[in-house]
Formats: C-alpha cells, structure tokens, sequence
C-alpha cells in the first residue's frame, strides 16, 4: 500500500491520510471465541437477571414497575431511567423483549465486553431520556425495548465506523431480518416509541463514539522533508540536506564538475563568482 506525503507538492495543504482499506474483521479465532462465549454468558446472566424481576414483580402486582418505571417530566423519576429497562408491566412484554434483546445484545457484545459495557450504558441513558422528557404525561415507561432499538443501531453502523466488512454484513443481515420493528418507531398508542427512537439514537451514536480509532493511527509518515516555497510545498528525499538561502548548491550528475549553482540575487554572488573562477 503506497504512502503519502505530509503535504502535497506544489499546492501548500497537507495532504490527506491515508484510510486503511476494509477488512472481514475476524481477527485470531480463538480470541473471538473467548469473547463470544463471553458473551453468550452475560446475555444468559442479563436474561435471567430480568426474568427473576419479572418473577417478584408479578407477585407485587407490578408495584416495581409502577414504583421504579419512568414518570415523564417528573424529576423524582428520573433516576429510574437505570431501572426501567429491567421492569416489565406483562408476560407478553417480556417475551417480546427477551428474544430480541438475546441476539442483540450478544451481537453488540461478541467484539469486546468492555465496549459493550459503555454502549449499554449510552443507550439506557438515551432511551430513558427520550421517554422521560418526550413520554405522554401520567404514563410510565418501562421495559427493555429501548436498549434492545440501541443494540440494534449500533450492530448496524459499527461495521462502517470499523470499516469491518463481517460486521456490516451482520448488521445488513439483522436490518432485514428485522425491519418490521421499525414499525414501533412511530407513534402507537399505549408503546413507548420515543424509548425506541432515543435508544435508536444512542445506538448509532455510539457506533461513533466507540468507533476503532487505531485506523486513524495506522498510517505511518512518510519518508522525506516537507520544503516550503513560495511556489508551494515540495518533498525532499531523506538523505538530502538542506542549504541556506541563498548558497551555493551542488548539481547532482554530470553538472557536479562545472562548480556551484549561485544564486543571483545573492549580495555574495560576485563573491562566490571570483572564487570559483580561482578554482576554490
């Protein structure tokens, strides 16, 4: 792969880096394994973590889920934007979420827990925020449908900000699959669309956010010195050196034996002239 310059030739702005091309992404089968069977465990954990809430819930009457739900507006509530993704007002709410948010979440977090850590936590904030100040007034928000929206926005755009052609082709797969959850996007009574849209959102966002900036360092510079003139900026070779303004340079070749290329402009020029003519 050629390298670039700093700067252009002859046109004074420096030149762009260099992007690194697309690659699968696979990386050492054993260390995406591990990570995946990693994975796979905090998924399970995250599952039954919700489903034994769920559990003490219903035989609460679903007091948790009134108690610690999002109350739009309602600045008591807001800290409930951590809590509301755990809490579910049916069966059939959490069997909607649950299957989803499996495949999700362990496609967001195959590449790395850490990661996944801090997308988890981007999109609860985002999704409790867009029900919080955007829900419909004495309702309650709960459930884990904004975070399973974020996973989802970021399974589809990490594979671009990655360049990482497995997972773009991955988050196509799931786009397809998937489309007909765009529907909860828009306005429906009685679902928190705008948990869905906000998790959306800090999805995406997040794509960016934790984007892999190595591409960024992966270029390295190129050989050789950046000249500034007033005709713009030129590329030395490594080995060449700089003369002073005005000196006398050296014709590489052929020209080497006819002496010194002097400046006119140079006040020493008469100088330099009378003492090549002396032979020194």
């Amino acid at each position: 792969m050629s390298k670039q310059p700093a700067e252009q030739a002859g046109s004074g702005r420096p030149a762009r880096t260099q992007r690194q091309g697309w690659t699968l992404g696979v990386g050492q089968a054993d260390s995406v394994l591990a990570v995946a069977r990693n994975a796979l465990f905090v998924m399970t954990g995250v599952l039954v973590v919700i489903w034994a809430i769920q559990l003490v819930n219903v035989t609460d009457s679903y007091h948790l889920t009134l108690n610690y739900g999002i109350k739009p507006r309602d600045l008591g509530s807001l800290p409930y934007i951590l809590t509301a993704p755990f809490l579910h007002v049916s069966w059939t709410h959490i069997e909607g979420n649950s299957g989803p948010l499996f495949i999700f979440g362990f496609l967001a977090a195959y590449r790395g827990l850490a990661k996944f850590a801090a997308v988890t936590a981007v999109v609860i904030v985002t999704s409790g925020l867009a029900a919080w100040f955007f829900g419909s007034p004495g309702s309650v928000g709960a459930g884990a449908s904004g975070v399973v929206f974020g996973y989802f926005g970021y399974i589809m755009v990490r594979g671009i900000f990655d360049r990482h052609a497995i997972d773009l082709l991955v988050g196509a797969v799931m786009a397809l699959c998937f489309a007909y959850q765009f529907a909860v996007l828009l306005p429906h009574q009685g679902i928190g669309w705008q948990a869905h849209v906000g998790g959306l959102v800090g999805g995406i966002l997040s794509g960016w956010l934790f984007r892999d900036r190595r591409l960024a360092r992966a270029v390295k510079p190129a050989r050789g010195v950046a000249v500034s003139g007033a005709a713009g900026t030129a590329v030395l070779p490594a080995g060449d050196r700089l003369a002073a303004p005005g000196a006398p340079t050296s014709r590489k070749g052929s020209d080497s034996r006819k002496g010194p290329v002097v400046d006119p402009s140079n006040p020493r020029a008469e100088l330099y002239k009378q003492l090549d003519d002396l032979g020194l």
